[in-house]
């Protein structure tokens, strides 16, 4: 008999109930009792995401969950993944490699071929596994979307997988939205949910027993356990609802002695995991803003990635935040551009094959002499880059750690300078120049995701802005990931069932 793993899955009451880090303790859990386990997520709908080291594009979070596993991220752990370009049509990646871009309408007759693309990625791995975790998508309850389902509950039967429901309580109406979940699923699949988790509480859990009790009785299914909303656990983010906990604009904080960041949260912004390493630096005052009024006087304006650079430009431009970053460019306030914010701050932008949209031309920034065309090629791959002349005085022999996700080609004015030398590709020796910097040294772009994990960059940015009151010496140090995948395990020990979650899998 051909082995196959036995599976769990994750499923919630909508987006943003946890079921992403829900996923990862127990991968980490499993994972640490001795087992060889494995993430999985059919269709994924994320404009965060991550090169394998063959250059294969897939969910920020299936990534997290395959670190949590203790192993590399493979492709077949998100087969399908929907980078959304605008408010009615994606790019769809398949097994890491673009395939086209389809409205709704489209992507649903695609679907039915889709799930025999997913079958094969999950028999793959429930072949070389002990244990698969699945984690769904949104709600099973989403009646308008169960006829073309290939996340939730037909996952679900195919993986003969027992199903534990999670619940936010941190946004209200827990109880009912479980319950709701509950009933408007068909018999059949209520009996697929062995148990619910509580998500997210603040307070005295002694509060909420009665509760519990009555709605387990209520239901007839186990409470496995309530796990607190915490903040001293730093994981990777994928869902773009992640942004409404970052810090906005507030002209009360107290900013004394730091350098003050802010980011232009663009309608398509992608990769915002790029700043998580800043929102952890003491000596960094870190804000996220999307009007000209929140723009304020920081010391450095990041312009992030996105899925669509055309749509985005334009947003720029009838916001007048377009206005406000040049004119701060001006007054020599350090503008960095990363990937899709590097192709904002250049010249111009074109998309002549309707690439990301069906705007051909669209004017840049013009802080860096550059040119981008949008092409129909996209590049994914695992980065490494070294310093070019004398940018970072005390550590310019660093190299540089990072990857790059994008589908334009810059050109550079032969007068422009390069910001980095990209020495290895997915593993292999390259030798590419990478970004610009502008004469003055306060703008600079770069298509190098994840460049602020490196701590030389951050060093160097902080050295720009000149702040004679800070210590630059003392820059935190780079995380150890694993210290918090055990840190989130332990926590789930404490506070679910995890013997009852045994059996219920076995």
């Amino acid at each position: 008999m051909i082995k196959r793993a036995k599976a769990i899955m994750v499923q919630g009451t909508g987006s943003h109930a946890g079921k992403s880090v829900i996923t990862a303790g127990l991968c980490r859990i499993f994972a640490q009792d001795g087992y060889k386990v494995a993430p999985f997520k059919s269709q994924n709908m994320a404009l965060n995401s991550y090169p394998t080291e063959d250059g294969l594009e897939m969910g920020r979070a299936q990534v997290m969950q395959a670190e949590a596993c203790g192993r590399k991220p493979e492709i077949e752990m998100n087969p399908i993944l929907l980078k959304p370009s605008s408010d009615v049509g994606c790019q769809v990646i398949v097994m890491g490699k673009p395939f086209c871009n389809m409205n709704v309408k489209k992507y649903h007759r695609y679907q039915k071929k889709a799930w025999g693309i997913v079958q094969r990625a999950y028999n793959k791995l429930a072949k070389e596994n002990d244990i698969i975790v699945i984690e769904g998508a949104g709600s099973p309850a989403e009646i308008n979307l169960k006829k073309n389902d290939i996340v939730n509950m037909k996952v679900a039967k195919f993986a003969e997988a027992q199903v534990l429901l999670i619940g936010d309580i941190d946004r209200g109406g827990v109880f009912a939205s479980l319950y709701g979940t509950l009933k408007l699923i068909p018999k059949n699949e209520q009996d697929l949910i062995k148990g619910i988790i509580i998500n997210k509480f603040r307070g005295d859990e002694t509060v909420l027993t009665p509760g519990l009790e009555n709605f387990s009785k209520l239901i007839k299914k186990p409470i496995l356990g309530v796990i607190p909303f915490f903040q001293n656990i730093r994981l990777d983010e994928e869902d773009s609802l992640a942004l409404e906990d970052k810090p906005k604009f507030n002209k009360f904080h107290n900013r004394a002695g730091k350098i003050e960041v802010a980011v232009i949260c663009l309608p398509h912004m992608s990769n915002f995991t790029d700043f998580d390493p800043i929102e952890e630096d003491e000596e960094i005052y870190l804000r996220y803003i999307t009007t000209k009024e929140e723009l304020g006087n920081p010391d450095v304006i990041i312009i992030p990635g996105t899925k669509n650079t055309m749509e985005d430009l334009k947003f720029l431009y009838l916001t007048n935040m377009a206005d406000a970053i040049q004119e701060k460019a001006k007054a020599k306030v350090i503008i960095i551009g990363i990937c899709g914010g590097y192709q904002i701050l250049g010249k111009e932008v074109k998309d002549p094959y309707s690439v990301e949209s069906n705007i051909k031309y669209v004017k840049g920034l013009g802080l860096l002499d550059v040119t981008t065309v949008i092409e129909k090629n996209k590049i994914t791959c695992q980065s490494e880059a070294e310093w070019l002349y004398n940018f970072a005085k005390h550590n310019k022999n660093e190299k540089l750690k990072g990857y790059e996700i994008h589908m334009g080609r810059t050109t550079l004015a032969k007068e422009t300078k390069p910001f980095l030398k990209i020495i290895k590709r997915s593993g292999r020796k390259v030798n590419n120049y990478d970004g610009a910097i502008n004469k003055e040294g306060n703008v600079i772009g770069t298509y190098l995701h994840g460049i602020l994990d490196n701590l030389s960059f951050r060093i160097f940015m902080k050295n720009l802005c000149k702040k004679e009151q800070c210590n630059y010496t003392s820059i935190t140090s780079d995380f150890n990931k694993d210290e918090e995948y055990n840190k989130l395990a332990n926590l789930f020990r404490e506070h679910l069932d995890i013997p009852q979650i045994y059996k219920i899998l076995i």
